[in-house]
C-alpha cells in the first residue's frame, strides 16, 4: 500500500506498506523532508513496523516520537503527518493528481444561486455525474451568508442589511458569517471525492484543500499561512476563512473566501461582532481583523484570482469548464424549495 500526504507549508511525506495479521508490516518512509540524524529514518521505520492498522494518526505519531533518537531533528514534517500519511495508505486514499480537474471561473450570479450551486454540485461529484472541480464565483451582487448553525438573530443587523440593500442568506457549511460584494472579495469552491481527505481529521482536511492556495499567495509576495481550524491569514492580518460540509455520499464540499477589499464600515453595521467572537483573535476591532489582498499585493482582483488559478493548474491540471443547464436549473429550484425560503433563512432563529 502507498500513501502520500503534502503537509500544509511543508514537505511531502510518501510511505509504503503492507498489512499482516492486522498490523503494518515492511514499513518505508520517504520524502523531500529534512531529517537529522541518517539513523532517525530507520527508528521511524522500526517505531511504525508492528502497530495495530487501527491506529489513529496521533496514536502512529505518538509510538514514532518514542523511538526517535533523542536528538533527532525533523523538519517540514511531523511524526503526526507520517500518521496521517499512514492512515490515507489503509483507506487508499486518493491524491489531487489522481484526478482529472475541472475549473469554472463562473459568470457574475446572484450571491443566492452560488449557495444552490455548492449544494448541487456537491451533490453531483457524489453520485459520479461530476468529476472533482475548482468553481470561482463572481457576484452580481453584495451578501451576508450565515453559517449553518448560527443564530440569524445574534449575527446580523436587519435594519442595517435591509438600509444598504444586503440579502442575508444562510449557507449549508458551517463556520461563522461572511459579508462579501461583488468587488471585494475572492470566493471559490472545490467539489471533491470524499478519498482525496481520507485518513484526515476535519483540521487537516481543511489546511491540506486550502495547501495551493497558500502556495500562491506567497508566490504574490504575501506571507500566507494557514491558522486552524480554518482561517487564511498572514502576519499582516487575516485574510480569508474556509468551511466545509461532507454529505453522505462521500463527497465534500470546501469553499473560502478572501477579501480583496473591504467596506469595514458597512461589515460591522451589517454584522454583529461581538468581544467573545474577538478574544481569541487577539484584538479588540473587527475592523483590524481581515487585511485584504489589495492592500498586500497592490494587483487587481483580476489579476489575483487569475494568479491562483495558475497555481492550481501548475500543480494539479485543470481544464476549463462550466455549469450546465440541467446543474442551473436544479439551483433555481433549491432556491424555490429551500435556500430562499424563510424556513431555511431562519432554521436557527
Amino acid at each position: 500500500m502507498h500513501g502520500e500526504y503534502k503537509v500544509p507549508g511543508g514537505k511531502l511525506v510518501v510511505v509504503d506498506l503492507d498489512e499482516q495479521d492486522g498490523r503494518i508490516a515492511g514499513f518505508r518512509l520517504a520524502g523531500d523532508f529534512f531529517l537529522e540524524p541518517d539513523e532517525a529514518l530507520g527508528a521511524i521505520d522500526a517505531a511504525v513496523n508492528g502497530l495495530p492498522v487501527t491506529a489513529s494518526a496521533a496514536e502512529i505519531g505518538e509510538a514514532i516520537k518514542a523511538g526517535l533518537p533523542a536528538d533527532a531533528v525533523l523538519l517540514g514534517f511531523t511524526p503526526e503527518s507520517v500518521g496521517v500519511a499512514i492512515r490515507r495508505a489503509l483507506q487508499h486514499a486518493s491524491s489531487f493528481s489522481d484526478y482529472e480537474w475541472t475549473i469554472i471561473d463562473d459568470e457574475p450570479r446572484l450571491p443566492i444561486v452560488h449557495v444552490a450551486l455548492d449544494e448541487v454540485l456537491t451533490e453531483e461529484v457524489g453520485k459520479g455525474s461530476r468529476g472533482p472541480t475548482l468553481r470561482f464565483w463572481n457576484l452580481s451582487g453584495p451578501a451576508v451568508y450565515l453559517g449553518s448553525f448560527q443564530s440569524f438573530k445574534n449575527e446580523v443587523e436587519p435594519e442595517a442589511a435591509s438600509r444598504h440593500g444586503i440579502p442575508v442568506l444562510r449557507r449549508i457549511t458551517g463556520g461563522g458569517a461572511m459579508f462579501s460584494e461583488p468587488d471585494n472579495a475572492i470566493t471559490y469552491s472545490l467539489y471533491v471525492p470524499g478519498d482525496l481527505v481520507q485518513g484526515m481529521s476535519f483540521q487537516d482536511s481543511y489546511a491540506f484543500l486550502d495547501a495551493w492556495v497558500i502556495e500562491a499567495l506567497k508566490a504574490l509576495g504575501i506571507d500566507a499561512f494557514y491558522a486552524p481550524l480554518n482561517d487564511i491569514t498572514s502576519a499582516e492580518g487575516k485574510i480569508g476563512g474556509a468551511a466545509q460540509k461532507r454529505l453522505a455520499s462521500g463527497a465534500v464540499l470546501h469553499h473560502a473566501t478572501m477579501s480583496y477589499d473591504i467596506d469595514a464600515d458597512k461589515m460591522t453595521e451589517v454584522l454583529r461582532i461581538g468581544k467573545e467572537k474577538l478574544s481569541d483573535k487577539g484584538t479588540t476591532s473587527a475592523k483590524k481583523r481581515v487585511d485584504p489582498l489589495r492592500s498586500q499585493t497592490g494587483m487587481e482582483k483580476a489579476e489575483v484570482q487569475d494568479a491562483l488559478k495558475a497555481t492550481f493548474r501548475r500543480l494539479y491540471g485543470g481544464a476549463d469548464g462550466e455549469l450546465t443547464a440541467a446543474e442551473l436549473a436544479e439551483a433555481d429550484e433549491r432556491i424555490r424549495s429551500k435556500f430562499g425560503t424563510k424556513e431555511w433563512l431562519h432554521r436557527v432563529p
